[in-house]
């Protein structure tokens, strides 16, 4: 052999231990993260699978083998679970039985009948097929944090090629029996890439690790942890420098009477409302249109390229989806109304403080003018007023 085999084994069982140990702490460190967990899980096994094989490399007993092809088999579609787990957010179990039976399918029955050449090709190819498959789930990903990803999927496909060259040369050798483990060039340079991509993607997935940690901060500075919308500062980061034309609009809403919601019922039916009024909101929304939450219980909608009245038509289908909407709280239908104020830019190309503070005097308009209404800054939009009620 140019290297010792044995040698080579340990030192990959040693990688790979490294590497799941590295994503265990890494889940630790982000509970949420579960796909790090489950992919620590086929790691354990795969580094299982190595150290039986050194077993069946010393004595081979078609039993090792088989057992060795059984913690493959579990460990890489574990993996491959895993990284579909990344891109989708929940975990494939049928892709881990798919991966698992394939692989005994196509070892075992070969193994147990003698023919260990044979077995060994299928061992290969179906762990080829799963790292293909596994690198498909992060380049399907690579969005999110290309250069990670870019990286991870790439080890992975190198890795896949190797089992593919390992299978290549035992298939034309044609040896369906060989009464030992495999012994050739492609087995060492298959371990050799083995040991190190198990340590590229160990160092990877810590940057991809940080990479999703800032993400997350940079979401939860800019987000409203109740609804989900955008917070006032973000709004301000996407608008304090823009310019508004007169195909823009700014929209600003505020539930009628709130604090009486809160006062007489309490502030988690305040936030259940606050709530529902966002849904309302966002389910008006172009793909260009942006909405906020500017605190309590006022919120910002912005639109762009907007044709002259779409912005009162808007606010009108809000105000009145709203009026119509009966919310279940803790048993209690509840009914709540909204109040609205329109701003549009001009071709002066405003600032957006002025657009907003135009919305907010128009918003206090509709407030002074019976509520449940939408005013239009400078000239009047306005709905017949309903009364604002609460219906326990």
């Amino acid at each position: 052999m140019m290297l010792d085999y044995n040698s080579l084994l340990i030192a990959l069982g040693v990688s790979a231990t490294c590497l799941a140990f590295t994503l265990m702490g890494s889940w630790f460190a982000r509970r949420p993260e579960t796909f790090l967990l489950t992919c620590t899980g086929g790691l354990f096994l795969v580094v299982a699978g190595i150290f039986t094989y050194s077993f069946y490399v010393a004595t081979p007993v078609p039993f090792v083998g088989g057992m060795t092809f059984v913690m493959f088999m579990i460990g890489f579609s574990v993996i491959w679970a895993a990284g579909y787990q990344f891109r989708k957010g929940h975990l494939s179990r049928w892709r881990i039985l798919l991966g698992s039976f394939t692989g005994m399918f196509a070892t075992l029955p070969a193994m147990a009948s003698g023919y260990d050449g044979l077995a060994f090709m299928g061992d290969n190819i179906v762990i080829a097929a799963l790292l293909f498959a596994t690198a498909r789930e992060y380049w399907l990903s690579r969005h999110e944090a290309p250069a990670p990803l870019y990286g991870i999927s790439a080890l992975y496909a190198l890795t896949a090629i190797t089992f593919v060259l390992c299978a290549s040369v035992l298939i034309s050798d044609g040896k369906l029996v060989l009464g030992h483990a495999p012994d050739n060039w492609a087995e060492d340079v298959s371990l050799a890439v083995c040991i190190a991509g198990m340590t590229g993607i160990g160092a990877l997935s810590l940057a991809l690790h940080q990479w999703r940690q800032a993400a997350l901060h940079r979401v939860e500075a800019n987000t409203d942890p109740l609804t989900g919308l955008l917070n006032r500062r973000a709004l301000f980061d996407l608008y304090g420098q823009r310019a508004f034309t007169s195909s823009m609009a700014v929209v600003v809403f505020d539930i009628d009477r709130f604090k009486a919601v809160n006062d007489h019922y309490g502030h988690a039916t305040g936030d259940a409302i606050l709530k529902f009024f966002a849904d309302e909101l966002s389910r008006n929304l172009r793909a260009s249109d942006v909405v906020a939450r500017m605190g309590g219980e006022e919120f910002a909608l912005v639109l762009e390229e907007i044709l002259p009245g779409r912005a009162e038509q808007v606010a009108e289908r809000v105000r009145s989806g709203f009026a119509a909407r009966e919310m279940v709280v803790d048993g209690k239908l509840l009914k709540c109304t909204v109040s609205a104020g329109i701003a549009i830019g001009s071709s002066d190309r405003l600032a957006f403080d002025n657009v907003l503070n135009s919305a907010d005097k128009a918003l206090y308009a509709a407030k002074r003018a019976g509520r449940n209404r939408v005013e239009l800054a400078d000239f009047l939009y306005s709905v017949p007023p309903e009364p604002s009620r609460i219906v326990s």
